[in-house]
This record gives C-alpha cells, structure tokens and sequence, in this order.
C-alpha cells in the first residue's frame, strides 16, 4: 500500500510539474504575440523572482565558504629566545604556515621570570624583544608574556591555537608538569617541530669548551683581562700556550710545504721517467750488453792466460826433468871412467 500511495504522490507531482512548464511556455509565447493579462505577468515575475533568489542564496554561500578559508587565523608561539638562532626562525616559520592567512603572535618572557625559572640569560629582555621584531615570520610580539598560558590571556589576545613542540615543558613554577598541559586540553595546540643541532645551550656550550681561545681572540682585538674576568697569571699563561700553538702550527705549516715540494719535484721525475721511458730502457740495455761484451771478453782472455801459463809451466817442468836424466847418466858415466 506504502509503494502504491508513494506511486501516486510521485505521478501527481509529475503532472503538477509539466502543467507549471506548458502555463510558462505559453506564457512566453503570448508575451511575445503581445497578448499576455496582467495576473499571467505577476506569475511570471514571481517564478522568476524565486529563481533569482535560488541564485543568490547559492552565491552567497559561495562567499561564506571564501571567507571561510580566507579568515585570519591568530596564532601565539612563545618562549625565551636567547641569542636568536636560526633553530627559532624554523620554528617560527612553521607557526606562521599552520594556515594560508596566519597572524603571528610571539611572546618572550621578562628576565624576572625567566632568571627565575630557567637561569640566567645571555641576552637581556629588550635584546630578545628586539631580535624577534627583526625575524619576517613575526607580526607582532607580545613582551612580558606570562611562563604558563591563562584562558585569560587566550581570550585577552583572541588567539586561536597556541604553536610548540609537542614535548612536554617542564613547569618549574609548580604549576603543573607541561606549561601547555591548558592549552592542548582544550584542543587549541598545534604541534612544530624542532631543529636538531642548535639550541642556545648548544652555542653556549661551543664557547665554554673553546673557552681560551675565545678569550685569546677577544684579547687580541682589545679587551683587557679586566674586561673579560682574567686573572694576571692566567693571561699570562693564555699568551705564552697561544705563542707555542702559532709557533707548532707554523712549522706543521712549513712541513706541509716541504712536503709538497718533494711531492712536485718526485712527480717532475716521474713524469720525465715516463717520457724517457724507451730511451732509458734502450740506452741501459745498450750499456748492459756492451759490459757483458766486455766482461765476456776480460773472462776469455783471463782463462787464456791461465790456461798459457799452465802450458808453459808443464813445458819447463817437462824440460827439467829431462836435465836431471841428462845430469844423472853423466855422473854415472865419470863413476864408470874412474874405475877404469
């Protein structure tokens, strides 16, 4: 029964829709015949009408949605700021990029409060206020903020969301265990990240571990150990360490040098050792065997001699013993005449 009436229902629109379409056509073609009643004109104005206002409802929707994205979104980022790095600018950049039309509120705390619950500063508070002031991410800073973020002060600086870190930041002022604890429970935390290898405790601790050559350079360039909280001795000291330093580096320098000039001048001789190569081989080769020619010949003619002097040795030996026949059958021969 449902489906029947529902049928109908929807037949009966149909009908009422295409009676409104032929009232309007012929509507139009009177109108242009010139012989249209003054009742057919309001109904054809008012037909009209609604579509115009259809229109405009669309339209200004349209616009609604526009100024939706395009509205200024008020976020605050704080923090101390001392000696401003380019790790702070980062963060500050990603605050400012949260949404396409962002206001930048950035709050530094005094030196009261942050020599209170953070130590001591580098930088003084009018020194911080100035560096932010000077970064293209910030449009407006907000000085003396407070340590821990109020609804009151949300709502006295209509900010929308509230821009660090995720870690929790610890609260030395008892308040609590994250100084933005408030803030992400009421959902108005954006996260940023941080920038790995720079922080203030980071620069802080480059110039402690190179210590006495920072005061060497700041003497050098006309600071008095006054100046700079050093004793007589210790400048001293400093003086003489920095004089053996420049003089182990002038030789190490001088060392270098040497060096390489043995390397250019070996690299010379490898170069001409290269380009003479055949030649050398050849010339070598040629003395070689011109000495082996000539050893040969020394050895050849030395066993010569050596093997003359053996011949003519066994000659006279041959010839002496033929004397001493010759002298033995002589004496026998005198022994046999005596007897006679």
């Amino acid at each position: 029964m449902k489906k029947e009436k529902e049928k109908e229902r929807n037949k009966r629109k149909e009908e009422e829709e295409e009676e409104e379409e032929e009232e309007r056509a012929a509507i139009r073609r009177r109108s242009v015949t010139g012989a249209i009643s003054n009742s057919e004109v309001s109904a054809a104005c008012a037909f009209c009408f609604e579509c115009l206002s259809v229109h405009l409802s669309d339209m200004e929707a349209e616009e609604e949605c526009e100024i939706g994205d395009q509205k200024t979104v008020r976020v605050y980022a704080d923090g101390i700021y001392d000696l401003f790095h380019f790790g702070h600018a980062r963060s500050l950049e990603q605050a400012k990029k949260l949404f396409p039309n962002t206001y930048l509120l950035v709050g530094c705390c005094n030196d009261e409060i942050t020599h209170k619950y953070k130590g001591k500063t580098v930088m003084t508070d009018k020194e911080r206020y100035e560096s932010l002031r000077h970064c293209r991410w910030v449009d407006e800073v907000i000085p003396d903020a407070p340590w821990v973020i109020t609804q009151e002060f949300i709502d006295k600086h209509q900010i929308d969301y509230v821009a660090h870190d995720s870690l929790p930041y610890a609260d030395t002022s008892g308040a609590g265990k994250d100084v933005y604890e408030y803030v992400k429970s009421i959902g108005k935390f954006k996260e940023t990240k941080r920038t790995d290898g720079i922080s203030t405790s980071d620069i802080i601790m480059r110039i402690i571990k190179d210590y006495n050559q920072y005061v060497m350079r700041n003497l050098d360039r006309g600071y008095t150990r006054k100046d700079l909280g050093v004793s007589y001795v210790k400048e001293k000291r400093l003086r003489m360490n920095m004089g053996l330093k420049k003089l182990r580096e002038r030789v190490k320098k001088q060392q270098e040098t040497v060096g390489k000039k043995i390397q250019t001048v070996a690299g010379m001789r490898r170069t001409e050792w290269i380009e003479n190569a055949d030649r050398l081989v050849a010339g070598f080769l040629e003395m070689f065997e011109e000495g082996c020619h000539k050893m040969g010949t020394a050895i050849r003619d030395r066993i010569q001699e050596r093997l003359r002097a053996q011949q003519i040795k066994s000659l006279l030996y041959d010839e002496w013993e033929e004397d001493d026949d010759d002298d033995e059958f002589g004496d026998d021969e005198s022994a046999e005449y005596c007897s006679s």
